[in-house]
């Protein structure tokens, strides 16, 4: 698990540590390992050139004291000084001391376009807003890939927004502990490729993170796994009520998400039962109401559900139940508060960004720049679980606890009907057992890796066929 923390949290580390530590220490080991993430970018050290983006604060003072080590093992290093009067003192000496030079910011364009590699260290993870003015030009004339010390510049490190112009990372490395920002869009992707160096945090760090980003190990210890003598019903049976006359292949799609997803058995409730069993012989299905296709271990309701007297009444039926829900597209229109925070069974809601902006009541642009922020509004406002998708997917609870961020999407799932498969999947993983947050994540890193595995272009059906396969790969870790 990648755990990040909050600049409040890691800073508070840093202090108790230094008072530990001669002065300096903390310093010299981030420098340490910001030269060594250089020199593997950069396939060797002697005879480059490495430009230094230096601001006023220790940051910066990283980005120095990592020049000077390149410098000895012969870079060579010029530091672009954008606070000249204000550079770390002790790192500028400590460059200075190798015969590097150090430059002011309009006398820089030079050394930045004969960079072959270019260190961001303008601002550290206590910048707010994006890059000022003469930051910003500089980062426009580098010609080289930029290497970033803790965070991009121009990123908030607490909630992965993007308020301005701002460094984008060929690879970022981070000190101590990973920061919000890296792992949330839209600042995860500014940050490339991530590097995380160990100066000692981790025994001042608390237990408990503010954000989670699971791998494979993590997902693999919940993955349902059968015991010889259980049966088709103690696996769990999933109910799927989806799609309509108009939407047929939303039934089917979900469906076929439900199938691979650990759950015993299948039970379909709704318009396209002809089309389901006809693709999925196995499943069970029904014409009828949910109320009326037996009993389930848990509902997926929404896809393709479109807007009508048939599919609000679904939807009152589903949320009545009292076995855990998962609610996504058409069910997320027909819903209020009232009714969601009412239940005693979990409740997962699972919208995109315009979705959630209209459960919000704001607009998709707020909740796409503020991710974080929108998916622990709609946590609490709805005392739910909630899944918001987007190239990031994040899970938080109303609980409280830390947020998962799911690192294997890709932009190969934006195709037509891939959330609907993703929607019988985290059905099928709560029908087995597994809680609100894990069948939610579970199934957000099992449809990425499903996405990167099926064959281009990509259709939301090879999706679903590919699921077989991620399940295999994060099972054998």
């Amino acid at each position: 698990m990648r755990n990040a923390y909050s600049v409040e949290t890691v800073r508070s580390a840093e202090r108790e540590l230094m008072g530990r530590l001669p002065e300096g220490t903390l310093m010299r080991r981030a420098a340490a390992g910001l030269a060594a993430a250089a020199a593997d970018l950069l396939g060797r050290t002697y005879g480059t050139r490495i430009a230094l983006l230096v601001g006023s604060g220790d940051n910066g003072g990283d980005a120095l004291y990592a020049g000077a080590r390149l410098a000895r093992r012969g870079a060579a290093v010029t530091a672009v000084l954008l606070s000249p009067d204000r550079a770390h003192r002790a790192g500028l000496a400590a460059l200075r001391a190798t015969g590097s030079r150090a430059v002011a910011a309009d006398r820089s364009h030079g050394a930045l376009q004969r960079a072959d590699l270019v260190i961001d260290g303008i601002t550290g993870i206590g910048g707010k807003g994006g890059l000022r003015p003469e930051a910003a030009e500089l980062v426009r004339a580098a010609q080289a890939p930029i290497l970033a010390v803790d965070l991009p510049s121009g990123v908030d490190a607490d909630t992965g927004e993007v308020r301005g112009e701002a460094v984008r990372a060929l690879a970022t490395v981070t000190f101590g502990a990973y920061k919000p920002g890296l792992l949330i869009d839209p600042a995860r992707t500014h940050a490339g490729a991530l590097r995380l160096v160990d100066i000692g945090l981790g025994p001042y760090l608390p237990a408990e993170p503010g954000i989670e980003a699971p791998q494979h190990t993590d997902v693999a210890r919940l993955l349902p796994c059968p015991n010889p003598d259980t049966d088709k019903y103690r696996r769990g049976v999933i109910g799927v009520a989806a799609g309509s006359a108009q939407y047929p292949g939303a039934a089917v799609l979900a469906v076929a998400g439900a199938l691979r997803g650990g759950a015993g058995a299948v039970r379909y409730a709704g318009a396209a039962a002809d089309q389901v069993i006809a693709r999925y012989p196995e499943t069970l299905v029904s014409t009828g109401s949910p109320a009326k296709a037996g009993r389930v271990q848990a509902w997926a309701i929404g896809p393709g559900l479109g807007a009508t007297a048939e599919s609000e009444r679904a939807v009152q039926e589903v949320l009545a139940a009292d076995v855990p829900v998962l609610i996504d597209a058409d069910g997320l229109r027909l819903l209020a508060p009232a009714q969601v925070r009412a239940r005693t069974a979990p409740t997962l809601l699972t919208p995109h960004a315009g979705e959630a902006a209209v459960l919000l009541g704001t607009s998709r642009s707020e909740v796409e720049s503020g991710r974080l922020t929108a998916v622990r509004a709609l946590a609490e406002r709805y005392a739910a679980t909630v899944l918001l998708k987007g190239s990031t997917t994040l899970v938080a609870d109303s609980g409280g606890g830390p947020v998962r961020a799911n690192p294997t999407g890709t932009s190969q799932l934006a195709t037509a009907g891939s959330g609907d498969v993703l929607t019988g999947l985290i059905g099928s993983l709560l029908a087995a057992g597994l809680a609100a947050r894990d069948a939610a994540f579970v199934g957000a890193y099992l449809h990425g890796i499903a996405g990167r595995i099926a064959d281009e272009p990509v259709a939301a059906s090879d999706v679903a066929a590919a699921l077989t396969a991620a399940w295999q790969e994060v099972r054998g870790a």
